[in-house]
């Protein structure tokens, strides 16, 4: 079993792609894909392919495969991990769920973790705090429950496992957004690292996946900005080494509305058909990413020479609806 952190060459940037196969790639998960790769190739790094697929009832195999496929017809290709590694399995998180409950128990025989027992109803009354975007602020309401209480409760409800956080601010410096501060017990509370049917969560994994396939770099939708404390609180509480961090804005529609796997916005398999070769995507969102003047057909390759980071808009990119051939 995998457990020791892999240690990269020194100064050698290591990045990943790490999508979900709750649906077919699209064009947001192109656009941020290749921004990864842009970052760790045009510094000399590698690539790693990691499948998150912790939810069985929302992923498959199939959709992984596929997934895979058109990120290689981009050519976007990578140099570990699934489909290529001697070890593939290990790079599909449904196949790491030993390493994820190694380090769990960690966690709770230094007492960091407790079960919680709140309903999803319970969590969205009216009375929980709410962030603007809403987020629920987790109120503590089962972290002081007695032996006894959890002994009660455990026989009317499966816990959940929440991680103790501490009243204290997390600070970084974002590679594209600078600066930021957080404080998880005010802007998240103690929050799930177990669900109650017993799928490890998504801060807790991908932290550990990080940490032990020696990712130096994380380049990643700003839609995930508020996950990098709670998952930084995580690298401190193991002992592990955090990467860099990098957010990027999304591709929008014109309503504002991002696009998504659940909605099939520009699935590559449309895309794949209507263009019949990568070069069109890849020009187009080279132009949406603000390295060229106008779209034009463009190989990855081609942009590793004029790749500049500080022309990515720090605003979310709206996709205009005549740059789609879909026909």
């Amino acid at each position: 079993m995998l457990l020791e952190q892999q240690k990269s060459a020194a100064g050698a940037v290591v990045g990943r792609f790490a999508p979900t196969p709750s649906g077919f790639l699209h064009l947001g998960n192109v656009f941020c894909s290749l921004l990864a790769w842009l970052y760790a190739k045009s510094s000399g790094g590698r690539i790693i392919l990691r499948i998150e697929d912790l939810d069985p009832q929302r992923c498959t195999r199939l959709k992984a495969d596929q997934l895979a496929r058109d990120l290689e017809w981009l050519g976007l290709t990578w140099d570990e991990g699934a489909y290529v590694s001697a070890n593939s399995e290990l790079y599909f998180q449904s196949q790491r769920s030993e390493i994820y409950a190694a380090y769990f128990e960690q966690l709770e025989t230094r007492e960091l973790v407790y079960p919680c027992f709140c309903s999803r109803s319970e969590l969205h009354a009216a009375e929980a705090p709410h962030l603007s975007d809403g987020r629920i602020i987790y109120a503590g309401t089962c972290r002081e429950l007695t032996p006894e209480q959890r002994q009660a409760k455990a026989q009317k409800r499966v816990p959940a496992y929440r991680l103790k956080v501490e009243d204290v601010p997390i600070s970084f410096c974002d590679g594209h957004y600078g600066s930021q501060s957080y404080n998880l017990a005010e802007e998240s509370g103690d929050f799930i690292v177990r669900r109650s049917d017993g799928v490890f969560a998504y801060q807790l994994a991908v932290t550990i996946d990080d940490a032990l396939m020696g990712i130096t770099q994380v380049v990643r939708g700003c839609d995930l900005l508020s996950s990098t404390p709670m998952q930084l609180y995580i690298y401190r509480l193991l002992g592990f080494t955090p990467p860099s961090f990098c957010h990027i804005p999304l591709l929008v529609d014109a309503t504002g509305r991002r696009l998504s796997k659940r909605d099939g916005d520009l699935e590559i398999a449309s895309l794949r058909k209507a263009y019949g070769s990568p070069e069109p995507i890849i020009g187009l969102l080279a132009y949406l990413a603000g390295q060229i003047e106008k779209p034009e057909p463009l190989r990855v390759d081609d942009l590793l020479p004029i790749f500049n980071s500080h022309n990515i808009s720090t605003t979310n990119i709206i996709v205009p609806s005549e740059l789609i051939r879909l026909q």
